[in-house]
């Protein structure tokens, strides 16, 4: 232990500094706090969207978990996950819909209150990717749902993912 410590204090921090953001995303960054304002004006508090998984292989839920990390942080936006459709304004589906997620995926739709935003993530969820329709699988979601936004990709990067949903928050004004 003590000649770790005592390697750690000759050497120093060995850290490197973090990468510069990119253009796109300080675009994007500018354009998200004007559809926060929008937001704000249209619905007077937070968006919240509920994340449904209809069959995917969650290589999609990774990429919306990242907008959450500190170099997206959409919820500084006003941007929230909820856990009930009840409370969301708008249903994130990724995954091609299975036969067994198709009434539930339904159910989940018909509880969301009005106006309904719908917005399908990845290949799967726009096309049916390799899926397809199949004795198992509905294929994408706009055969079991309306959609309002499609967000294409394998999976798509999570600034894809925001452009989407505000590409949906700007179809309702």
């Amino acid at each position: 232990m003590w000649r770790m410590l005592i390697q750690i204090a000759k050497t120093g921090l060995r850290t490197e500094p973090a990468p510069e953001a990119n253009d796109d995303w300080r675009v994007a960054r500018v354009e998200a706090e004007r559809i926060h304002a929008d937001i704000l004006a249209i619905l007077g508090r937070a968006l919240t969207i509920r994340e449904v998984d209809a069959g995917s292989c969650n290589g999609c839920e990774l990429e919306i978990h990242a907008l959450n990390n500190p170099y997206y942080n959409i919820e500084g936006l006003g941007i929230k996950f909820v856990a009930s459709p009840r409370h969301a304004d708008m249903l994130l589906v990724t995954g091609p819909v299975s036969r067994n997620m198709a009434v539930a995926l339904q159910r989940t739709w018909e509880a969301t209150p009005a106006p309904k935003l719908v917005v399908a993530v990845g290949d799967c969820g726009c096309t049916g990717g390799i899926f397809g329709e199949s004795y198992a699988s509905c294929g994408k979601v706009a055969n079991v749902i309306p959609v309002d936004v499609a967000v294409p990709g394998c999976p798509p990067p999570p600034l894809d993912l925001l452009r989407g949903i505000l590409t949906a928050i700007r179809g309702r004004q």
